[in-house]
């Protein structure tokens, strides 16, 4: 059974986030005030038909009228959810009879006196699709009705309701739940069917449940539905749900507070290779600046629940917010807002987004901002140099450590050739190759240790180094993690395919080797492929691995 009909209240105490409705309707039927007609409106799936059903099981209880039915009388369980139902209390659905004709046939039956109960209850949902004609044909009856009688309409356009009936109804409107009351509902539901759930997925179905139970608990029945022994992942209901993984957002406002163009084109262009819709990275882009404006505006709107994230996520979050001034935000998300209309439909979609993406760079007097120089790291080489130069072609780290040790040797070979400053320090060509060429170790090297293993201890350092000098890559960083070494190179995994490929160029590729030296003191390449999982790509994780010695890998470099 679906989880929004197993878990159906069954009494106004059950109802989530309704206060405004079930306490003044729990007070009437106590005080016993009953009207003959009332009007339920509000969003669809906010609980409008299941209070109308808990409504007639109050008044038809053999201790009733209550606000607390017995549910043990047979209206009680015939009313109860998922219950057979009441002969007394009929559901009609106006979208499909809506006509004069229907009218009069449901005038007619409620002449008639209950069988069974106490009131002849008529529920009509989706009232404001009853016609003119049929509204006419119903009016007379509903202005004075038998004493047995009452009627409760249910709509999401009251407004659509003809007022001479709407005027003689007593009008509840429901509204949807607040992320705090889904949280609630969700963790509840969850315990009940005893699943294991990660704790950011919960942001995410209550984001796509756009404040509807029933809608939401739709969407968690349908990702409880294909999870695995180990529960349902934040991964797994990102890839589902179609939501824009936090990575590419996270770039996208990196760039954004950097005024880095090439950054933020190159993530819309991650964002159409990852099979994105526009539309949805733009409205997921917003709402991360509606989270960044109220942070900017209250930075403790996380423990307050403004802000919807775990306790670790909105302290990034603030730090992303201290990154733009109190004026940009609002001006680039009145942007994007604006430009998402366009987006539906488009011809281009991915063209309108990289507009958009050009006019959140312009400020407001007309200029684009200034893009920040970005020096390239020494280890990357460079591409004007002469193809002739050393530098300007692809060396392996073994082979640049023979080759600057050949050039040692040539350079003792030959001291007549040796310029006046290089006289100056005599003992220079002394040095050992191994020495020249090894770089400075870090102290925690003189414990032996596998080097993948100092990488991996070592991990959230390096990725804070790489932070430091490209704010881009250190973004790029943060789903990767260090799989194993071969031939050399440092090979790294991450599940996205896009971010992976980001991760490969050279402007970032560069910063990682430069912090994996400056970090471990280890010279390698830098691979990173898509997938984490070590086995995938022959690195075996629980066989024993021989013992590393700086001391003795500087020594069969250099022979």
């Amino acid at each position: 059974m679906a989880l929004y009909r197993k878990y159906r209240p069954g009494s106004f105490n059950e109802l989530v986030g309704q206060e405004q409705v079930t306490v003044p309707l729990s007070a009437a039927l106590d005080n016993g005030r009953i009207n003959h007609a009332y009007l339920f409106s509000g969003p669809r799936g906010c609980g409008k038909t299941s209070s109308a059903r808990i409504m007639a099981r109050s008044l038809n209880c053999v201790n009733g009228p209550t606000s607390k039915p017995c549910g043990k009388c047979n209206s009680c369980v015939s009313l109860a959810a998922n219950g057979p139902g009441n002969l007394d209390v009929t559901e009609l659905d106006a979208a499909s009879h809506n006509g004069v004709d229907d009218m009069r046939e449901l005038r007619d039956r409620a002449m008639f006196a209950p069988a069974e109960s106490r009131y002849r209850i008529f529920i009509i949902d989706e009232a404001h699709m009853i016609t003119n004609q049929g509204s006419n044909a119903l009016l007379k009856i509903v202005e004075e009705p038998p004493a047995h009688l009452i009627f409760i309409f249910a709509t999401t356009e009251p407004e659509k309701v003809i007022g001479t009936i709407r005027s003689r109804t007593h009008h509840y409107p429901f509204r949807l739940l607040t992320p705090q009351a889904m949280r609630g509902l969700l963790e509840r539901t969850v315990a009940a069917e005893d699943a294991i759930i990660e704790e950011s997925v919960y942001p995410l179905v209550i984001r796509a449940g756009g404040g509807s139970p029933r809608d939401t608990l739709s969407i968690l029945d349908q990702l409880l539905a294909g999870t695995g022994p180990d529960g349902l992942t934040y991964q797994y209901a990102r890839m589902l749900l179609g939501v824009t993984d936090d990575t590419l957002i996270d770039a996208t406002i990196a760039a954004l507070a950097t005024n880095d163009r090439a950054s933020l084109f190159t993530t819309v262009d991650d964002v159409i290779e990852a099979g994105l819709s526009p539309r949805k990275f733009s409205e997921d882009l917003l709402d991360r600046l509606r989270d960044l404006m109220l942070l900017q505006a209250v930075p403790d709107a996380v423990n307050l629940g403004l802000v919807d994230a775990p306790t670790d996520r909105g302290e990034i979050l603030l730090k992303q917010a201290q990154e733009f001034d109190s004026q940009r935000i609002p001006r680039i998300a009145g942007i994007l807002n604006d430009g998402l209309s366009s987006l539906k439909g488009a011809t281009s979609p991915r063209l309108l987004l990289e507009i958009l993406c050009a006019k959140m760079l312009i400020e407001p007097g007309g200029q684009v901002a200034p893009a920040p120089v970005l020096s390239a790291p020494s280890a990357r080489p460079t591409p004007a140099a002469p193809a002739s130069t050393p530098s300007s072609k692809y060396e392996r780290p073994s082979q640049r450590r023979a080759r600057e040790a050949q050039e040692a040797r040539n350079v003792a070979e030959k001291p007549e050739v040796v310029e006046a400053p290089v006289e100056a320090k005599p003992r220079e060509s002394e040095e050992s190759p191994e020495t020249r060429s090894t770089p400075p170790q870090p102290a925690s090297t003189s414990v032996h240790v596998q080097p993948i293993d100092a990488i991996k201890n070592a991990w959230d350092k390096i990725r804070s180094t790489v932070s430091k000098t490209n704010a881009v890559a250190g973004i790029l960083l943060t789903g990767a993690q260090p799989l194993g070494i071969a031939d050399e190179t440092l090979v790294l995994g991450h599940n996205t395919g896009a971010l992976a490929s980001r991760l490969n160029a050279p402007e970032h590729n560069a910063t990682i080797q430069s912090a994996v030296l400056e970090t471990t003191g280890l010279e390698l390449e830098v691979r990173c492929e898509v997938g984490t999982n070590p086995k995938a790509f022959g690195f075996e994780t629980d066989s024993p691995k021989p013992v590393w010695n700086p001391e003795q890998d500087a020594g069969e470099a250099g022979s």
